[in-house]
């Protein structure tokens, strides 16, 4: 089994990251499945405001956050689009995958939903995972992967390398 995580303390950049290392892999050829956010879609890249992610390799492109109103402070996750982003996922198949990344390891999967089930198959095919994670989720992910996550540095060149071993 092999699987890596990135986490940074610098907003957003675990999603940059994740998405970064994901465009150049595919540029390569390297066959990717799995889910990563769409940084162009980010009006100012400090707010986390309005989110996409594409679904990988070649999309859709599914939005995953609701206008709430003027003056709303509740999460915008918009839950039945990140179901059907999920949905998405598990629908394709992994045959020749060569690596499989999730953005974010999330309050969805923190709570055994979300990417839990698509992570598990894609480990149980023996196709590595590259999986970021936000510290609010970090115990919840160390739980879920029990302590078998090998971890990276918030490094471009570190984390591209990871993957290049674990698909070789």
């Amino acid at each position: 089994m092999q699987i890596a995580v990135v986490s940074s303390k610098e907003r957003g950049e675990t999603d940059r990251l994740i998405s970064i290392t994901a465009v150049r892999l595919l540029e390569r050829g390297k066959r990717l499945a799995g889910i990563v956010k769409v940084l162009e879609d980010e009006s100012d890249p400090s707010c986390a405001c309005d989110m996409a992610v594409r679904v990988l390799p070649d999309g859709p492109v599914i939005p995953i956050t609701q206008d709430l109103g003027e003056g709303s402070d509740a999460c915008k996750l918009d839950p039945g689009a990140i179901a059907s982003a999920v949905a998405q996922v598990e629908e394709r198949s992994l045959t020749g995958t060569q690596l499989f990344i999730i953005n974010k390891f999330g309050p969805e999967e923190a709570e055994g939903r979300g990417f839990c089930a698509a992570i598990g198959t894609a480990l149980e095919q023996g196709i590595p995972v590259l999986i970021g994670v936000g510290g609010p989720s970090r115990d919840a992910f160390d739980t879920f992967v029990e302590g078998m996550a090998e971890i990276l540095p918030a490094d471009e060149a570190a984390i591209g390398s990871w993957c290049e071993k674990a698909m070789a």
